[in-house]
């Protein structure tokens, strides 16, 4: 059973596989930086991603060098930053130690890189024989076995850890990963697979069982979080605007904002107007929604201008906003305000 998975599934990547820029290379630091955005992006969104920052960072020592303020901006829009410090950190132990790491041990210390993402490197770069255990090929394995063991349980992950180093192809683990990784994106997709056309069907037991659209199966659902956001766009009558940088302990580590106000519901004008009383207050938008993994954010943002900015940031001029590395939902609110659309 065995062979005969890895074989099809190998035969179909081959066949219907996506090429793409980081497959076309063994080196490790650009499987590394492509591993790294594809944690938590789309390939469709992150392929752009990474053109852009191996255009910019061709090597992990041009990485390295750069200061923090620029490797955020170049992953602005991607989300989840914490990804990019720990790249900018794990770059500088690398060239520290004078070589990138060629072992699952050594892969493993770097900041930002598990067991999923040291699998990858290893075995598509180095051919360790490391089997990847992601979304996907939890999917997959699961349907094919009809395995009903939570995958967010410990028996699970140690059920499912075990069957995808049995399934390995350790004479092609890089290949064979990346096969099945690709399989579960395209072929056995979460909703609606399109079994009439998988080469697997024949030994898929989900499918003889009926049991493809139940698996994999968890066994809690994460609470989502309201949080409402009320920002200043404070601006002074020299053509200059007020950023605050966000500190550790909260999402956005790092990045640029307006001034920020939380409340526990939607603030109304005369309490905004109270934020700043000496400034002019208009509507920018409003009603702004932004889904995070674990919370969902309603965000309002006003302009309010002033003669004399406030001592409550650093003060830039507007032309240079876009120097500064801001989260996505404020670029969300800066797009519909551009468009004329302030909800």
């Amino acid at each position: 059973m065995n062979c005969f998975f890895s074989y099809t599934i190998q035969n179909w990547f081959q066949e219907q596989g996506r090429s793409l820029p980081w497959r076309q290379t063994k080196d490790p630091y650009k499987i590394w930086i492509s591993e790294i955005i594809l944690q938590q992006t789309r390939v469709v969104q992150g392929w752009e991603y990474y053109e852009r920052f191996v255009t910019r960072f061709p090597d992990v020592c041009s990485l390295a060098d750069a200061p923090e303020d620029e490797v955020l901006r170049m992953w602005q829009g991607l989300g989840y930053y914490s990804r990019a410090r720990n790249l900018h950190a794990a770059a500088r132990m690398v060239v520290e130690s004078g070589a990138f790491p060629s072992t699952r041990e050594t892969l493993l210390a770097l900041p930002g890189v598990g067991e999923y993402t040291a699998a990858a490197i290893g075995s598509i770069a180095y051919d360790l024989p490391l089997a990847v255990l992601d979304g996907n090929v939890y999917r997959v394995l699961s349907r094919y076995f009809a395995i009903e063991t939570p995958i967010d349980t410990t028996e699970g992950c140690k059920q499912f850890r075990a069957l995808a180093d049995e399934m390995l192809d350790s004479n092609h683990p890089g290949m064979y990963n990346q096969a099945i990784m690709d399989f579960g994106a395209l072929q056995c997709v979460p909703q609606h697979p399109d079994c009439a056309v998988c080469p697997l069907r024949e030994g898929c037991l989900a499918f003889s069982q009926g049991l493809v659209g139940a698996l994999p199966c968890k066994s809690r659902h994460t609470k989502v979080r309201d949080r409402y956001f009320t920002y200043l766009y404070l601006r002074d009558t020299q053509g200059r605007i007020l950023l605050q940088r966000r500190g550790a302990g909260d999402i956005w580590q790092g990045l640029y904002q307006w001034p920020l106000f939380e409340s526990s519901q939607p603030l109304t004008l005369s309490q905004v107007s109270a934020l700043c009383p000496e400034a002019r207050i208009s509507s920018m938008a409003s009603g702004i929604t932004h889904q995070l993994s674990h919370q969902l954010l309603h965000a309002d943002c006003y302009l309010a201008e002033v003669d004399v900015l406030p001592d409550w940031g650093v003060v830039i001029p507007e032309t240079e906003r876009s120097h500064y590395a801001i989260p996505r939902l404020l670029e969300k609110i800066l797009c519909l305000v551009e468009k004329g659309d302030r909800k």
